[in-house]
């Protein structure tokens, strides 16, 4: 192999998840930069491959990503593993891939598991657009700031979340999309005690009630529904657009067809009252 950097998918709990293409890549990398060499030498063992490690968990990416680089410099290859799913998404090894696109290594995707995928795809929401959010923030007032954000949000949105934080990360997003948005909750996905939940957000808490907490979670959340005509809701939509650091007219054209209404009239009522000056 020349020097390529090999973004490997690998399984997010079946081991029987693990492509053909991505065992051969793990073999014939010259090195295989591991999240935690600790955790993947249990996957690496299990297919009977042997290879020279290097961590880049989480704090020690930059550092480690240089010496990850002076090794693809020289013509090596390096495979690039998480500790379970798609490095880069979510995953500290998204520094490393940075730093060989900026050098003009060649970097090639070894595709496989996602959890937030797999999750989605059984989750019965609509899949024809979506938008992944991943972690939402710990602290609880940053993490409702996030979501009140979120509350009008037309596609399907998907999060993680800690097994330590899903009730209340629930209790927060019943109270920022209301009790009755639709949702999937998914935990242990392709593990022994895989589980989905469905139904809206207050009936998912009800069964959480009797359910131990534990594992990784997927939430999946149905998008805001909007019905057009509503001339007062689409002016506070704009306005919470123009918050999040939308220009003016983008925010109008967006809401303007979501609402089914005029662009000219809806920018003309948006700048009535507002202090700022239009764009």
């Amino acid at each position: 192999m020349t020097a390529v950097l090999y973004v490997v998918s690998t399984p997010i709990g079946n081991l029987e998840d693990i492509t053909l293409r991505a065992i051969r890549t793990l073999k014939e990398a010259d090195l295989i930069a591991a999240e935690d060499t600790r955790h993947s030498l249990k996957l690496l063992s299990h297919f009977g491959i042997s290879k020279p490690m290097i961590s880049y968990w989480s704090g020690r990416e930059k550092a480690r990503a240089e010496e990850v680089m002076s090794a693809l410099r020289e013509g090596r290859s390096v495979a690039l593993i998480s500790d379970a799913g798609t490095p880069g998404i979510n995953d500290p090894g998204a520094v490393l891939i940075t730093e060989a696109i900026k050098a003009g290594i060649e970097v090639v995707a070894i595709p496989g598991p996602s959890a937030f995928l797999a999750a989605l795809s059984i989750s019965g929401l609509d899949t024809g657009e979506f938008t992944y959010i991943g972690f939402l923030p710990a602290k609880p007032g940053q993490r409702k700031k996030a979501l009140e954000r979120l509350a009008r949000e037309p596609r399907t949105m998907v999060f993680y979340e800690a097994p330590h934080r899903i009730i209340d990360t629930l209790i927060d997003m019943e109270e920022a999309f209301g009790k009755t948005r639709q949702a999937s909750l998914a935990r242990e996905i392709t593990k022994l005690h895989e589980e989905v939940l469905r139904g809206d957000i207050a009936h998912i808490l009800d069964q959480l009630e009797n359910k131990t907490i534990a594992g990784e979670y997927v939430v999946t959340i149905a998008g805001a529904v909007h019905q057009p005509g509503g001339m007062e809701e689409a002016l506070l939509e704009i306005d919470e657009l123009i918050k999040t650091g939308m220009g003016r007219k983008e925010a109008v054209k967006k809401v303007a067809a979501d609402y089914g209404l005029g662009k000219k009239e809806l920018y003309d009522k948006s700048l009535h009252g507002a202090s700022e000056p239009g764009d």
